[in-house]
């Protein structure tokens, strides 16, 4: 009923629920990608066979939430600067 795996050096453990226990939003991965290229390989990977959101989420073929993330996107949100991290969130 449990498995173990690791991703990228990171330790997971995963519990089967069950059928009363399916995958929804309150789970998800996150990725963080160095650049534009990267994002597109693991959007285009992860996404296949599942469902595109909007703001870098997905659901996998399994149901399994993603967010593919830029770094450089985190790195604008937390500027010093407040009017500057607001623009950046109005274009995203």
């Amino acid at each position: 009923m449990a498995v173990a795996f690791e991703i990228a050096g990171m330790k997971f453990t995963a519990l089967n629920g069950g059928p009363l226990f399916t995958f929804n939003e309150s789970i998800s991965i996150q990725i963080f990608c160095e650049g534009q290229a990267e994002v597109d390989y693991l959007w285009e990977r992860l996404s296949e066979g599942g469902e595109p959101g909007h703001c870098g989420w997905l659901k996998d073929k399994f149901g399994l939430s993603w967010q593919v993330i830029p770094q450089s996107l985190i790195d604008y949100l937390g500027d010093p600067d407040p009017q500057k991290a607001m623009r950046v969130t109005n274009a995203f």
